[in-house]
C-alpha cells in the first residue's frame, strides 16, 4: 500500500511527457493562432569593398592634378590613400587622398556603409533606406520637392530651426536628425541655396566670379544607384582663399556611399570650378556604384 502514490505519480507524469512529445513531434505552438513571422529578406551585400583600392589610379590622376608630377615615392603614396579608422570592415570603410596641384589644393574621400537590420521584421534594404534618407535630410533637401525657390513650408521650416537655435524655444530636437547634423557639422548651409544666390558657387575658369545662373545648387539625383543626392558647399573663410566641397551620397541595395571631393585654391583672388567638382565627383560615384553591381 505505500507503493501505490509512487506508481500513480510515474504514470501522471508518463503521460505529460508523451503529451509533450507529441505537440513538439506535430509542430504546434502551446498557443494557438499564435502567427508567425517571416523574416525580411536580406540585403544584397554581405562585404564592402577595400576602399583605398576601389577608385583606379587613372581616375586618381584626373580628380588630383599635380599628383602625376610628383616623384615615384611621393606619387605611389599619394594614390596608396589612407584608410579610415574602422573596428569592422564589413560594416563600414573609408579612403582619402589629398595632392598640391600647382594652382591648388584638391582633396578626396569615399565612405562606404553596409546596413544591416537586426529587426526581423524590416530589411536591411529598408534600414538603409532609413540611414540615407536622415543623410538627404541633413543636406536640406528632399526627394518629393524638386529644387527651387523657398515655399512657405521652407520658410517656415527655417523659422522653426532658428526658434531652436534661439532663447526659451523649448523645442525638442529630434535625435536621428541631430546625429546627421553632427555629422556634417563643418558644412555650412546644408542646401547651398543661400551660397548659389550670392554668386559664391562657382560655373566658371578659376579667377572669374560666377552668376546666379550659372551655379549648380544642391539636387537631388535620379540616375545613381536606388537613391541619390549631390551637395554643394563653396565658401569663402574670412581671408583665405575660397574652399569648395562637393559630396555626393547614394544608396545601392543595403550599402550608403559618400563622395566628397574639395578644391582649395593657391590665391584668394581664385574661385574653383564648382561645375567641374561636382561632374567629376558624380563620374566617381558611378564608377563605385557600377563597381558594386558586378
Amino acid at each position: 500500500m505505500a507503493y501505490v502514490p509512487g506508481v500513480a505519480l510515474l504514470a501522471a507524469l508518463a503521460v505529460g511527457c508523451s503529451a509533450g512529445a507529441d505537440s513538439d513531434a506535430n509542430g504546434t505552438d502551446s498557443k494557438a493562432g499564435t502567427p508567425t513571422v517571416t523574416p525580411a529578406p536580406p540585403g544584397k551585400y554581405l562585404t564592402l569593398p577595400a576602399p583605398c583600392r576601389a577608385v583606379p589610379r587613372s581616375t586618381l590622376k584626373d580628380l588630383l592634378p599635380g599628383a602625376a608630377e610628383l616623384p615615384g615615392d611621393q606619387q605611389d603614396k599619394v594614390f596608396r590613400g589612407s584608410a579610415a579608422v574602422t573596428y569592422d570592415t564589413d560594416r563600414k570603410v573609408g579612403c582619402s587622398w589629398k595632392a598640391d596641384g600647382p594652382n591648388a589644393t584638391r582633396s578626396l574621400s569615399i565612405d562606404l556603409e553596409r546596413v544591416v537590420s537586426y529587426d526581423p521584421a524590416v530589411s536591411d534594404d529598408d534600414r538603409a533606406d532609413t540611414v540615407y534618407a536622415k543623410k538627404e535630410k541633413a543636406a536640406g533637401l528632399s526627394a518629393s520637392v524638386p529644387p527651387g525657390p523657398p515655399d512657405e513650408k521652407d520658410e517656415k521650416d527655417k523659422k522653426d530651426k532658428k526658434g531652436e537655435k534661439g532663447e526659451g524655444s523649448g523645442k525638442a530636437k529630434d535625435p536621428a536628425e541631430g546625429d546627421a547634423d553632427a555629422t556634417d557639422s563643418a558644412d555650412p548651409s546644408p542646401s547651398g541655396s543661400d551660397d548659389a544666390s550670392s554668386g559664391e558657387s562657382t560655373g566658371g575658369a578659376p579667377g572669374s566670379s560666377s552668376s546666379p545662373e550659372e551655379a549648380l545648387p544642391s539636387r537631388i539625383l535620379d540616375d545613381l544607384g536606388d537613391a541619390a543626392f549631390l551637395q554643394d558647399l563653396p565658401k569663402k573663410a574670412g581671408s583665405t582663399a575660397q574652399h569648395h566641397t562637393v559630396s555626393v551620397v547614394f544608396r545601392t541595395s543595403n550599402v550608403v556611399v559618400t563622395v566628397r571631393y574639395a578644391e582649395q585654391p593657391a590665391l584668394v583672388t581664385q574661385v574653383p570650378d564648382g561645375r567641374e567638382l561636382q561632374e567629376k565627383a558624380q563620374a566617381l560615384a558611378r564608377k563605385l556604384a557600377e563597381a558594386l553591381s558586378e
